[in-house]
């Protein structure tokens, strides 16, 4: 039996790179995934996991539309009543460095990073009951200072002080909440950057390689399952000693 048989779980941001596996790893281990994507293709029915286990079902949603979140958790409700895990891994970051940065800039990362994440959450909970967990995927730029990225550093700072504060508030509902915080991570975002940026994050990092996304999902699995029953308000850093050393 999976670590998450016949669990219900919604990914906000499942449609590729680490959203995407977390989705193929919690279907692995048992659940009914619902991975959200602005480009869902809705018309494709639930795809079972290669082992037969569980099933993910992409579902096209704005992560960043309150609106679009809010008919996601809907249809949950119609279909099971009940949802057991959330995992809020919608995000984006932008270069600008102080002195550059402009309003929308801003609103806009800490609209995605914060504020829809919030209000996801937010409207989960009444699907919730004791037992149910609650994964934010954060960054270790919450602790770290890059150039050029304050804002978004500064968001992921807000998602580590959120997870705090929801493990105080649920508690007394059962439901836990913490947070898993990748390093440099081997998605398509990174392939978006540059040899020498790649090289030298690479550089930094104790273990010599960046992370895979799949790494990270095995991480966000560990907090959603009851191996981690006694564990809530934590960070787990998933970045090859590279904040940790």
């Amino acid at each position: 039996m999976g670590r998450l048989q016949d669990k219900v779980a919604v990914i906000i941001g499942g449609g590729s790179g680490i959203g995407a596996a977390i989705a193929d790893r919690f279907a692995g281990e048992g659940a009914s995934v619902y991975a959200t994507s602005r480009k869902a293709d809705e018309t494709a029915s639930a795809e079972k996991s290669e082992n037969g286990k569980g099933s993910v079902l992409q579902v096209r949603a704005d992560a960043g539309s309150t609106s679009d979140v809010k008919q996601v958790f809907d249809k949950v409700r119609d279909a099971h009543g009940r949802l057991d895990i959330l995992v809020l891994n919608a995000g984006m970051s932008e270069f600008s460095m102080l002195g550059d940065i402009s309003e929308d800039l801003y609103d806009k990362i800490f609209g995605l990073n914060v504020r829809s994440l919030l209000f996801a959450a937010q409207d989960a909970i009444s699907l919730m009951q004791p037992g149910g967990a609650i994964v934010l995927i954060g960054s270790i730029a919450d602790v770290v200072g890059p150039k050029g990225y304050g804002i978004y550093s500064a968001s992921k700072a807000a998602v580590r002080s959120f997870a705090r504060t929801w493990a105080n508030e649920l508690a007394p509902k059962g439901i836990r909440v913490n947070v898993v915080s990748p390093g440099p991570t081997d998605t398509a975002m990174m392939a978006a950057t540059t040899d020498e940026v790649r090289e030298l994050l690479t550089g930094m990092i104790p273990l010599g390689r960046m992370a895979r996304p799949d790494e990270v999902a095995s991480a966000a699995l560990f907090l959603a399952s009851d191996e981690s029953s006694f564990t809530t308000g934590a960070e787990l850093c998933v970045d090859g000693g590279m904040t940790q050393v």
